[in-house]
């Protein structure tokens, strides 16, 4: 084992060892005698962190305290890659990945090798992800999710934690994570941390470091249009609201739009149409026109974005919401600028006001 020293912050500290494991028997070492029963942590990597990692791995250290035990995972799991996907060139940043996870508050970082983690070479009982696992990014990567679900279970029995934190950015896989847990009642509490960006609004991914200049203003159209959707709703719900409240406006959505009218707000009187044309009290279909527009902009830019799926779903199963649809939704895209391709999203909220 490597050890790391690092100044203490303050006294009692039991992450204060700050160790490199690299085997499973390492990691075993550390957990039985620095693990803290009921305040055991995992934050899972393929490891070129940035500042979303970090924001995961402080979240940890708060949830579970000082005196708790943080392990960071670090591993580019073989499996959850397809042909012509970017294995050997996933970036391998061990000794500042380091760095980054102490400095963050973790406890250990378990960064195994490929045969420490499937010894005799790959496994041949896998975790299927089921139907959820065959939409959007698994209709995109064929076999993604169960790769991912294999190693997430391998290392939830590994590092035994009773906490678990994922990014919100990757939100199909927090939902069929959290889907397995569940459903093969592993002990643990999978907690989803809200998407980190970088200034410009971009999501922040290890991917973003392949974009050129360029390519990088064409990739912010991911988070744009997904800002455009969530604006879009926010001011539907705010018409919907006004126009309920006016006399003679309710029931019906035609009559919120003429209540509308009635004030001279043309564009709130359109909008209003739209939501009724689309869905009675609902605006899932001009929301969804709202992003795309943004993406059509962007698909004429140089280089262009090319679109690989744009899709408003229901957050417990991954399925397109229907126009009529009340509660919550996360709006999901996945693009691809020159040789990278990026996924975003946003959660959003249909009928908060009524």
């Amino acid at each position: 084992m490597t050890l790391f020293a690092r100044k203490s912050t303050g006294s009692g500290r039991r992450y204060e060892p700050a160790e490199l494991v690299p085997t499973v028997e390492d990691l075993e070492y550390a957990a039985a005698h620095w693990g803290a029963p009921g305040h055991n942590a995992v934050v899972m990597t393929m490891g070129a962190l940035h500042e979303g990692h970090a924001t995961l791995i402080r979240t940890a250290r708060e949830r579970v305290g000082d005196k708790g035990f943080v392990v960071v995972t670090v591993f580019v799991n073989p499996l959850q890659f397809g042909a012509g996907e970017d294995l050997d060139r996933y970036p391998r940043t061990l000794e500042a990945d380091l760095e980054v996870a102490f400095a963050a508050g973790a406890s250990v970082v378990f960064a195994p090798s490929v045969d420490a983690v499937y010894p005799g070479g790959e496994p041949q009982v896998r975790i299927t992800a089921g139907p959820m696992g065959e939409l959007l990014e698994g209709a995109s990567r064929p076999g993604h999710f169960d790769g991912m679900l294999t190693v997430v279970a391998k290392l939830l029995h590994l590092t035994a934690p009773d906490l678990a934190f994922f990014g919100q950015k990757d939100a199909q896989q927090l939902a069929l994570i959290r889907r397995m847990a569940r459903d093969l009642n592993f002990p643990v509490e999978i907690v989803g941390v809200p998407t980190v960006r970088e200034s410009d609004g971009l999501a922040l991914s290890s991917r973003n470091r392949y974009l050129s200049a360029q390519e990088r203003r064409t990739a912010l159209a991911l988070s744009h249009a997904l800002f455009s959707a969530s604006d879009r709703l926010a001011a539907q719900e705010a018409l919907r609201a006004r126009a309920a409240s006016l006399p003679g406006a309710q029931g019906r959505a035609e009559n919120r739009a003429e209540a509308l009218s009635r004030l001279g707000e043309a564009r709130a009187a359109a909008d209003a149409h739209a939501v009724a044309q689309a869905a009675e009290g609902h605006g899932a279909g001009a929301v969804r026109a709202a992003a795309r527009a943004v993406l059509d902009d962007a698909a004429k830019a140089d280089p262009p974005l090319v679109l690989d799926y744009l899709a408003l779903v229901d957050p417990a199963d991954f399925t397109e919401v229907a126009d009529d649809h009340a509660g919550d939704a996360i709006l999901a895209v996945a693009a691809r600028v020159g040789s990278t391709r990026l996924i975003d999203n946003t959660p959003l909220t249909f009928g908060a006001t009524q």
